[in-house]
């Protein structure tokens, strides 16, 4: 997953304020606390940060990719 393509998804998922405010203030348990705009600063993939806020958001599997997307979720596992 490129990062532009997080942002889509992140909009779309979540909607574009709801999301946005989401990433810049929502810490991600898994990634140490960080938050999204953080983690992809810090140069974690974006797919496993979308994994990460969907899991913690429980986004279900079926809405997490969207309507254009197909990709399977990628299992994450930060112990």
């Amino acid at each position: 997953m490129r990062e532009r393509e997080f942002w889509e998804l992140l909009d779309e998922v979540f909607g574009r304020a709801y999301g946005r405010a989401l990433a810049h203030d929502q810490g991600l348990t898994k990634l140490g606390g960080r938050t999204v705009v953080e983690a992809i600063g810090d140069g974690v993939e974006p797919r496993v940060v979308w994994n990460v806020l969907c899991d913690q958001m429980d986004v279900p599997d079926g809405r997490r990719w969207g309507k254009d997307h197909v990709a399977p979720p990628l299992p994450v596992d930060f112990r």
